[in-house]
């Protein structure tokens, strides 16, 4: 594909009206959680160092840019890393790196307490740049304040509207598009109401969830199978509501539904109203978390079919509600083929999106694709060339198969709080082969190369 064809000039041409300005991207990863900041929640039990490694993906972002564009990260990249993918051939935009991360912040709070690095942003207003962040929240609108940048995006409150699950269960009412039975509650009374229909799902046995309107990666939610428990849930959400003197809420309660795979489709709405669908991928699950994509979908042409004409509906009306940008949609297919086209709306980059340019660029038609991360428990932090040594031709060079690192950053970054104790890190990476058994074979190879990196 020609690079003035791909994902990136489109994406500039969607939001800005041209590709020619350069973008400035902030890869504010999770920030759901700043949507969420005045909402009630379900109890969450956080990892330590665990937002470390969440708020290190935002070496995503790299891969990205081109020449023209530029990238704010908390660390510099690994030398030996910067060096493979510059070795690739990859056109890297500028970096600017943060002066005093702090593990706990977003990359987005980190530039606001860097006076230097506010400055060098805000010399970019010479060449027209505008910031692209991972997701808009009030943190992003405060750093293009600060910058004079302006954002390749609406709005937060905009942002935050479209992104909350009950948004995206009453739009799908709205278009009539298939979605599990379940029920939007932004009032304590329809709470209530949600409750005692969804108890009468329980009595026959099956199990029913309630999300969060903005949890993210597998938190805020609660899977319930007895109606005991979900009373108890319906009694401490109103409790600390009333305790906080307020009737408003967003929760989802969904009935569980059988399924045989997840589903992330994407696709991209300009600012003239126009939607351009760009993929969709089956998602890799482990514990309702997610580890990743398999690329392409085991889906059928009607299936494809059902997938695009959602994206399309779904465009169309976040469009007429003030939305343009990138949307993620997670998906549902059943086990007899079935789809629910609209689990939930992600309207904001998903982790597919940074997995876009690498599939241009390296995964040629008739190969597979697997995106994935695998998950390390390290003694010591470990650089980049220590794990192209273990890799050996595992490593994609540029042609053929291999894992295609597209994130080193989160390797390292749990032994910022972990006090000299053994850590959690994350490798991710793209696998590139000629079919799925191959695949399959290299991501075997890869996770017994890693185990000697846990034995140093």
């Amino acid at each position: 594909m020609s690079a003035d064809n791909g994902f990136i000039p489109r994406l500039k041409t969607a939001v800005l009206g041209t590709a020619d300005r350069p973008l400035v991207f902030v890869g504010n990863f999770e920030v759901e959680e700043q949507w969420a900041v005045d909402e009630q929640g379900l109890p969450r039990v956080s990892a330590p160092g665990g937002m470390a490694v969440v708020n290190s993906m935002d070496e995503f972002t790299l891969l990205l840019g081109g020449k023209r564009d530029h990238v704010v990260l908390k660390h510099a990249p690994d030398p030996g890393y910067r060096g493979y993918l510059e070795g690739l051939g990859l056109d890297l935009p500028q970096i600017h790196v943060i002066a005093d991360p702090d593990p706990a912040r977003t990359v987005s709070q980190d530039a606001l307490h860097d006076p230097w690095l506010i400055a060098a942003l805000s010399a970019l207003r010479t060449d027209e740049a505008c910031l692209l962040a991972h997701g808009v929240s009030a943190v992003e609108e405060e750093l293009s304040t600060a910058t004079g940048l302006p954002l390749a995006a609406p709005d937060a409150a905009r942002c935050k509207a479209v992104n909350s699950k009950i948004y995206s269960r009453r739009i799908a009412t709205k278009l009539g598009l298939r979605q599990p039975n379940g029920w939007a509650c932004d009032t304590l009374d329809l709470l209530d109401e949600a409750v005692t229909e969804a108890a009468a799902v329980l009595a026959t046995g099956r199990k029913v969830v309630v999300k969060e309107a903005f949890g993210v990666s597998g938190k805020g939610i609660s899977v319930v199978s007895d109606e005991r428990r979900l009373d108890r849930l319906r009694r401490m959400i109103s409790a600390t509501a009333r305790r906080k003197g307020r009737d408003r809420i967003a929760f989802v309660v969904e009935e569980w539904v059988d399924k045989r795979a997840d589903l992330n489709y994407q696709f991209t709405v300009s600012r003239d109203g126009s939607v351009h669908f760009d993929f969709v991928k089956e998602l890799i699950t482990e514990n309702g978390v997610h580890k990743g994509h398999r690329i392409p979908p085991r889906l059928d042409e009607a299936q494809l079919e059902t997938i695009r004409s959602a994206a399309q509906a779904l465009g169309g009306q976040l469009a007429a509600d003030g939305y343009y940008g990138v949307v993620g949609v997670d998906a549902i297919v059943e086990p007899d083929g079935g789809i629910f086209p609209v689990l939930e709306i992600n309207a904001r980059n998903n982790m597919s999106t940074y997995q876009v340019p690498i599939q241009e660029r390296f995964v040629t038609a008739g190969e597979t694709a697997m995106a994935r991360h695998y998950s390390l428990r390290l003694g010591t932090s470990v650089g980049f060339d220590r794990f192209r040594e273990v890799l050996g031709d595992l490593l994609f060079d540029g042609a053929g198969s291999g894992l295609l690192v597209n994130n080193f950053a989160t390797v390292n970054a749990g032994a910022q709080t972990a006090d000299g104790a053994p850590f959690a890190g994350r490798l991710y990476g793209v696998l590139i082969g000629d079919s799925v058994a191959e695949v399959d074979r290299i991501d075997a190879r890869v996770e017994r190369a890693l185990a000697v990196l846990q034995q140093d």
